[in-house]
């Protein structure tokens, strides 16, 4: 049956609950769909026989909003929502951003900065001696240790610390938090939770130690050692558990979850969504998120791209683990059930729509190298791609007499298709024919060699090549549609020069002006973080240009608009 989670006192009442075992705080409105981070979590906890309830963006002015829905039972969830506070709040140039397409009516005025902090604060306010506070999703995810923030221009501590919380959550964490509620109805032992962060005032044994929150925060030197030790312990078969001091107490940083299996993914889709936005929000004004998530399909998690700049290897991992067609099929039965379903289905992908059913075998056996990345500087010869098992998938969605149209609107990696030599453009040909809108969407980020090789992007020949077939396979069939480019500016490493390099062969090789450049920004705990505030090589540790003048860092970007 597909049900809202509890929001208000009368939904509670209704299904019978005089208390809840667990209380989801949010920075997202209440967006029920297998698309939400939340919505998941509460779902895998409803499922195996807890009470949850969510309150999502509540008033930080006063407690009365969040003791809305009563204290939990067993404890509290805080998360900031699908994106980092600061980044949903803060443009590249760090001026206040006006839109929040979670926030009903659009208006940017409902999530509090560093919203997991203000969450965890107001939670303490309201109920003195709480149950544990439980932090989860991408903001505490990727500031689980010691990590740069560009916004104080300072190495912080680990958020577990900043929000004086009890338990974090990181990475993609259904079994991780039922395991967690388990363990605290029993009284358990947290220890042995794989996933998870603490606090201890003994440093554990057999946990790998990186430098001290105090030696990072004053040594670049010590940071770029963090930072490699950190993410060379992040595959949940190789990774060490860590453990770093922060004063006179330490972060206990257990090693990563295992990710779902597949039919552990099937399952979770299954758990009754409504594909909907929560009623208490219906008067409050439209959600755009829901555009996006609307009747979109998740194929797969995780990304083997690494790209320097990104957080997903940090936070779902480097294993692509896919979905079954039998269960997306039936997700996309379900789908064209609902009142409002077209049959156009927005998307079908996850974070790199082409990896689907491209698992590594050595990475799952052994876990992933650390000595050499799957894609840059060229694909790894021993992980073959194939786009073989997603043209099934498609033909097979397309077959079904619901859909009229399946987009593919995530993003692909093109030298993942030129690689393929077996079904690469096999896939092309029916992304072209069938999947897209008019535009496909692809990130080479920069034209320049030595950037690209910072940010670990292919070389723009392949780009240039991949152009070339896409553009000869729309004149075969007589279609007009066109890529749509993603370019970077500012990124470490790239100067003014590298810019207008960048004009010259955008010019030269693609003959318009990009819609879509973005400046970086620097993100906590990801590798381009990392050149930003060492100022570093990552490789060679060799001194590294990083323009971080907000005035010139726009001026890379209007070289090329």
């Amino acid at each position: 049956m597909s049900i809202f989670l509890p929001a208000t006192i009368s939904e509670m009442e209704r299904l019978g609950w005089h208390r809840l075992d667990i209380v989801l705080v949010s920075g997202d409105a209440y967006i029920d769909s297998p698309q939400s981070g939340i919505s998941l979590i509460g779902k895998a906890l409803l499922h195996e026989g807890f009470r949850v309830g969510i309150i999502a963006q509540p008033d930080i002015q006063s407690p009365d909003d969040i003791r809305r829905l009563g204290e939990p039972e067993l404890f509290w969830g805080v998360t900031a929502g699908s994106v980092d506070s600061m980044v949903a709040n803060y443009t590249a140039s760090r001026k206040r951003r006006q839109r929040d397409d979670a926030t009903p009516g659009g208006i940017n005025n409902r999530r509090p900065d560093r919203a997991t902090i203000v969450y965890t604060n107001l939670i303490r306010r309201a109920f003195k001696s709480s149950r544990p506070i439980v932090l989860g999703g991408i903001e505490a995810s990727l500031r689980r240790i010691a990590h740069y923030d560009a916004w104080d221009r300072s190495v912080r501590r680990s958020i577990l610390f900043d929000a004086k919380a009890d338990i974090l959550v990181y990475g993609m964490g259904e079994r991780t938090v039922v395991e967690l509620a388990n363990c605290i109805a029993a009284s358990g032992d947290l220890r042995r939770i794989r996933g998870i962060c603490t606090i201890s005032t003994a440093k554990p044994e057999g946990f790998l130690e990186l430098p001290s929150y105090e030696s990072v925060r004053e040594s670049p030197a010590c940071f770029r050692d963090m930072f490699h030790l950190f993410s060379e312990n992040q595959d949940p078969i190789a990774a060490s558990g860590l453990v770093q001091a922060h004063g006179g107490r330490f972060l206990v940083h257990n090693p990563p979850a295992e990710p779902l299996s597949p039919a552990e993914q099937d399952a979770i889709h299954t758990l009754g969504f409504v594909y909907d936005v929560h009623p208490l929000h219906r008067s409050q004004g439209v959600v755009r998120a829901l555009d996006t998530l609307d009747f979109s399909i998740t194929t797969h998690r995780g990304c083997f791209g690494q790209c320097s700049f990104c957080a997903i290897t940090l936070h779902q991992g480097r294993t692509v683990v896919s979905r079954s067609p039998d269960s997306i099929l039936d997700e996309i039965e379900r789908m064209s059930h609902h009142p409002r379903f077209k049959g156009m289905l927005r998307d079908v992908g996850g974070p790199t729509a082409n990896m689907y059913g491209m698992d590594c075998r050595i990475a799952s056996k052994r876990g992933a190298c650390n000595h050499q990345a799957c894609l840059f500087p060229a694909p790894c010869r021993k992980h073959q791609p194939d786009h073989g098992p997603l043209i099934a998938l498609l033909e097979k969605i397309r077959s079904l007499p619901q859909v009229r149209k399946a987009h593919i609107a995530s993003g692909v990696r093109h030298d993942l298709i030129l690689s393929d030599r077996k079904n690469g453009l096999a896939f092309l040909k029916d992304l072209i024919w069938y999947h897209l809108s008019g535009q496909l969407k692809v990130a080479p980020e920069h034209t320049e060699a030595d950037v690209l090789r910072w940010m670990r992007k292919p070389e723009f020949d392949t780009l240039i090549a991949f152009k070339r077939h896409f553009d000869a396979i729309n004149r075969a069939r007589g279609k007009k549609q066109f890529l749509t480019y993603y370019f970077m500016a500012a990124h470490p490493g790239c100067t003014l020069d590298h810019m207008k390099n960048m004009k010259r062969t955008i010019d030269r090789y693609l003959k318009l002006v990009p819609e879509q450049i973005q400046i970086f920004t620097p993100t906590p705990s990801t590798c381009s973080t990392m050149m930003y505030h060492t100022g570093e090589d990552p490789d060679t540790t060799e001194a590294l240009f990083v323009e971080r003048d907000e005035g010139r860092r726009m001026q890379q970007k209007r070289v090329i608009l």
